[in-house]
């Protein structure tokens, strides 16, 4: 199917079609953090949520003696990843592979039925156009490399059984593949996040890091001068920036030193202006569930969180979030 033909078939098919949001980036970027809390906070407002990392062809042995890493589009299913995007973006379900990330292995296939809103994350989302054209709205992850890398050693050290030799050999050898897969991706995002701290303010990469949201025009974002002044600028700003290809971006900067009350002054005011009477989603801002919490990452996700909650409220629907 076409671009134009899934643009189509979202208009005139006969079931409604969800809200679809892209998480993409490299391995241990961030993705399924910043997807766990729109998940919980869209949970009363339906919502579906999947990884397209399920469509390695693959499993963790067999890909010991291939020459490329599951980065590489040759190391997943991406044409049945397609058809099954054009699907749940016309509000079809799917028959889902999955693939757990524990022991590597293939398991069996699981019903995904789509609900109003549907967010998808993974290494691929946007590497073909196809795909892109299913979403409504796409997000890079964009953190600095030695800052991934970090955080990729503590979690396949913590929860996937690798020595840190390990990951940091797996980490060499994926590169080239990340080179080449990964990161082009970045040009293709609506929204490009990067979480890492503010060197010219001295803080540590164990810091809680602050973020930058590159708004890129390609998408209706949210007015945010509304919402800002000389008064936020100890917790937010934005700028006007020139973006990797030259062309002008605006930047928001949400800084990870700020104290709770000036950030949440900021994102109460955000959340009020959609017009919904229930509280504030606490889940936003959750780094680990029940544990610590940032406040950049909270803004991160209502940003997002404003894009599907407009969205739904222009076609008709009815929304309520009950945290």
């Amino acid at each position: 199917m076409s671009t134009k033909s899934v643009a189509i078939r979202r208009v005139t098919g006969d079931r409604p079609s969800p809200f679809m949001l892209a998480i993409a980036g490299d391995s241990a970027a961030g993705k399924t953090t910043l997807t766990r809390g729109l998940v919980e906070a869209l949970s009363d407002a339906g919502v579906s949520a999947l990884c397209v990392d399920d469509y390695h062809r693959y499993d963790r042995d067999e890909r010991r003696g291939l020459p490329f890493s599951p980065l590489h589009p040759a190391c997943n299913y991406l044409g049945i990843m397609e058809q099954h995007l054009q699907l749940l973006a016309t509000g079809e379900p799917i028959l889902k592979p999955v693939y757990d990330h524990h022991d590597g292995t293939l398991d069996r296939p699981v019903l995904v039925e789509p609900a109003a809103n549907v967010v998808v994350e993974g290494l691929l989302p946007l590497h073909t156009r196809l795909s892109r054209a299913c979403f409504d709205l796409s997000v890079y992850l964009d953190p600095p490399e030695e800052i991934r890398r970090a955080w990729k050693v503590k979690r396949d050290t913590r929860d996937r059984g690798y020595t840190e030799e390990q990951v940091l050999a797996d980490l060499a050898k994926r590169e080239p593949d990340s080179a080449a897969f990964i990161r082009p991706q970045r040009r293709w995002a609506d929204v490009v996040v990067r979480f890492a701290p503010i060197e010219q303010r001295g803080e540590a990469e164990r810091s809680l890091l602050s973020a930058t949201v590159l708004l890129r025009p390609t998408a209706p974002h949210p007015d945010l001068t509304a919402f800002l002044g000389e008064d936020t600028r100890e917790a937010i700003h934005i700028k006007l920036i020139r973006d990797d290809d030259g062309k002008p971006v605006d930047a928001l900067h949400v800084h990870g030193y700020a104290t709770r009350d000036a950030t949440r002054r900021v994102e109460e005011a955000i959340w009020a202006s959609l017009g919904i009477h229930n509280p504030f989603p606490e889940e936003l801002g959750e780094v680990e569930p029940g544990g610590l919490r940032s406040e950049p990452l909270a803004v991160v996700q209502l940003i997002l969180l404003y894009h599907v909650l407009r969205a739904r409220q222009f076609h008709g629907s009815e929304l309520e979030i009950v945290p």
